[in-house]
């Protein structure tokens, strides 16, 4: 019996080895989250803009969005879910957080809040945001098909604008870091058309 002693040494060794192995071969997760418009792209104010209380939201996404992964097109009829890549926070809540950051920068406010709204001040208008499609292939484009309404007051009572708008934009490398930046210079460019909009009706 003790002469297989040191060929189960030997095993032992090698299975820790090729456990050892395995475990160092795993890559990190990597948690990304999407970032607000950068200070250069933010317009000055004017002295004579009417300030508003705003509400975002909902913002909803369609369900393959709907997980911690982030979706990257492999095909255009196969989509790829990220092990190791994952968003930091709910899509939907890191969205609208975005989303009432740069509205905040674009625009006079006096509040930006994600729904539900449960302030004190009074609600000017209603931003409700639809994303159809957000995906896009690493190193290739990012794309973010959006429709969104604005409502006037907090009741939705009167409908002041309701729009479908699409964005590309290319990522500098295959990353999945550029990517989610790039996704982000999209939502910088679904802000502005909101803010575009709402100032547009302010001057009518």
């Amino acid at each position: 019996m003790n002469r297989f002693l040191p060929y189960l040494a030997l095993l032992t060794i090698v299975l820790s080895w090729l456990i050892l192995g395995g475990c160092a071969s795993t890559p990190p997760t990597r948690f990304y989250t999407l970032s607000p418009l950068p200070e250069s792209d933010k317009p000055g104010g004017s002295g004579s803009e009417r300030c508003v209380s705003i509400e975002i939201g909902p913002v909803k996404i369609p369900g393959y969005l709907d997980q911690p992964g982030i979706v990257t097109d492999l095909s255009q009829n196969e989509y790829r879910v990220g092990e190791f890549s994952r968003w930091s926070e709910p899509l939907e809540a890191n969205i609208s957080r975005i989303l009432a950051a740069n509205l905040t920068s674009l625009l006079c406010t006096k509040i930006v809040s994600s729904f539900p709204w449960k302030g004190s001040v009074p609600l000017d208008c209603r931003v409700f945001v639809e994303i159809v499609r957000m995906d896009g292939g690493l190193g290739e484009s990012a794309m973010l098909d959006a429709s969104w309404t604005i409502f006037e007051g907090a009741e939705k009572r009167k409908l002041l604008l309701a729009k479908q708008t699409h964005y590309k934009e290319t990522p500098s490398d295959k990353g999945y870091e550029a990517y989610v930046s790039a996704q982000s210079r999209n939502l910088g460019a679904l802000s502005r058309d909101i803010a575009k909009a709402m100032k547009t009706h302010e001057r009518q």
